[in-house]
């Protein structure tokens, strides 16, 4: 088993598409990294002071503004309500949501990529995994060896689990190493409050805890490699059903795509819910953000997506022991 995950490692290594994608988060770091920047030198140029408590009190003061509009709906005003009242909070408790340094933009830009970037990076790597064996026609080689077909299979798919590691990884690394030029690299320990939890009425804060941002990050990264691992079996699949690259690669970009605009959109359409792709958001429970659709919350979310990736993994096996090579 060892060897055939050296030679998938090796085939994927030669395709050079870690590289490209390491090419790609770090160019899309720098976008980023140089956004906050601006986005930081802009309200300082416009309140005259870099006093988060100060930056605080004005955003509550224009998230005021925003609820007494009459044009925004009911659901966007539910959103507002609560973000207002974690401001609050947050404010109350004299803590700084937001404190500078490389730590606080890493899991930012954690919680920004993990319903599309980050699983669209996945999607390149597990999408011809198997269908590249059969454009190329080495497919048949491949199982002519004297290992079962489930080996062989199983080989891909550890390789697949390997690479959206070290995916995530340099997605972390990156981030902090060239954001931590322009913020510093200070803020592990800065306090971040989480167990937030949204209720009909409103927001619920007495389950509301205090950890470090390192706590709070390894959660971040778990939940993070969890959704990437669930994409990326999905993909696993579609590889071993559709022998074209292209297609499968198709198919879950539209389901990504997809998923980011149900999300904004299917409040009403409760089974809905039942979608992998509106489960995708799962560091959205962390910071008290309201679900897409009432009722759902972490455990459901988790759950959801587990049976999307038991059915995928298992459908991915059962194909590939069965199906007819020619």
């Amino acid at each position: 088993m060892n060897k055939l995950i050296q030679n998938e490692m090796m085939k994927l290594i030669a395709k050079k598409r870690l590289i490209v994608i390491a090419i790609i988060i770090g160019v899309l770091v720098m976008l980023f990294t140089y956004a906050q920047y601006k986005q930081v030198q802009t309200q300082r140029e416009k309140l005259g002071t870099s006093d988060w408590r100060t930056i605080l009190q004005q955003q509550i003061v224009d998230t005021t503004n925003r609820l007494s509009s009459s044009r925004i709906t009911d659901e966007w005003k539910k959103q507002l309500q609560i973000s207002l009242q974690q401001q609050q909070y947050y404010l109350d408790h004299d803590i700084n949501p937001s404190e500078p340094g490389a730590p606080t933009f890493m899991r930012i830009f954690l919680e920004n990529s993990i319903d599309l970037f980050i699983p669209l990076m996945v999607m390149v790597i597990a999408s011809d995994l198997v269908s590249s064996e059969h454009s190329l026609g080495s497919i048949k080689l491949l199982l002519t060896r004297p290992v079962k077909r489930w080996k062989v299979l199983l080989s891909k798919y550890l390789t697949l689990c390997l690479a959206i590691s070290l995916i995530i990884a340099i997605a972390g690394i990156l981030s902090y190493l060239i954001s931590g030029l322009v913020f510093g690299y200070k803020g592990w320990g800065a306090p971040i409050l989480t167990g937030f939890n949204v209720t009909e009425t409103g927001l619920n804060t007495s389950e509301v805890k205090l950890m470090g941002q390192w706590k709070f990050l390894l959660m971040d990264f778990g939940l993070v490699w969890f959704v990437s691992i669930v994409v990326g079996t999905l993909s696993f699949m579609l590889s071993v059903l559709i022998r074209s690259t292209a297609a499968g690669m198709g198919v879950m970009l539209a389901s990504l795509i997809s998923g980011a605009i149900l999300t904004n959109m299917v409040s009403s359409w409760e089974s809905a819910k039942y979608f992998f792709m509106v489960n995708l958001r799962l560091t959205d429970y962390m910071k008290g953000t309201a679900p897409p659709i009432e009722g759902m919350n972490l455990s459901f979310s988790i759950q959801t997506l587990f049976v999307w990736w038991a059915v995928a993994l298992f459908v991915s096996f059962f194909v590939f022991t069965r199906r007819d090579v020619y």
